[in-house]
């Protein structure tokens, strides 16, 4: 499955550039509805792919963790809210590894939590020039578990994330970032902070954390 979502999107980035034969400059390209009076798009479709900086902090000391780095890959679309400004929803579906890394016993163990996830997030969309603007966001997400392995590096055990009262498959929190434009090329700082409890545990809490800097392209 994981593969299968990384080589489909990643499909997607190879196949899309040939259309930029068709960009006209600005902003806007032909293929999206322009607001003829105010001269935004109306409208957008984009790829993106980057490094996800990911962590767990739960009450549970063995469950508290460092920094792990996973990908973060998919694609999103924005729609115009406000007629007069530059006002966008932005959703999309990506492919995320979360997780984190701790000690057990004096022994390392690692965590790797996979899921898909859909924001929903509302953009402002600044144009500096006619080539470079500023998009800084915020909004929610939502996500749901599809893989991942719990890995005790000292008795060399690997179990599923998702299985055994460990994890919770689902996940939702705050999204809040930045990106910048270029003609076509699109690039941001994204952080989301989770509020959904994922750990099974009756008695302990745990929530995601994941910072990430992904790179792209509107259409």
């Amino acid at each position: 499955m994981k593969k299968m979502i990384i080589m489909a999107v990643l499909s997607l980035f190879a196949i899309l550039p040939t259309e930029a034969q068709y960009h006209v400059g600005r902003y806007p390209t032909s293929h999206s509805r322009v607001n003829q009076r105010y001269g935004y798009r109306e409208n957008f479709f984009g790829l993106r792919i980057g490094p996800a900086f990911t962590s767990v902090h739960s009450d549970d000391s063995n469950l508290d963790s460092g920094l792990q780095t996973g990908i973060n890959i998919g694609m999103a679309a924005g729609f115009n809210i406000a007629y007069r400004a530059p006002l966008y929803l932005e959703t999309g579906l990506y492919y995320i590894e979360k997780g984190g890394n701790t000690k057990l016993g004096g022994d390392k163990m690692t965590y790797d939590l996979n899921y898909v996830e859909v924001p929903l997030v509302i953009k402002y969309i600044y144009e500096v020039d006619p080539d470079f603007n500023i998009q800084p966001f915020l909004g929610v997400y939502g996500a749901v578990g599809i893989g991942g392995k719990v890995k005790n590096f000292g008795n060399r055990v690997a179990t599923s994330s998702f299985s055994n009262d460990l994890f919770r498959r689902g996940d939702a929190g705050i999204r809040i970032g930045c990106g910048v434009g270029f003609d076509m090329f699109y690039a941001d700082l994204t952080y989301d902070l989770g509020l959904a409890n994922i750990s099974d545990d009756s008695f302990d809490t745990a929530t995601n954390g994941a910072f990430m800097i992904n790179i792209g392209m509107n259409f």
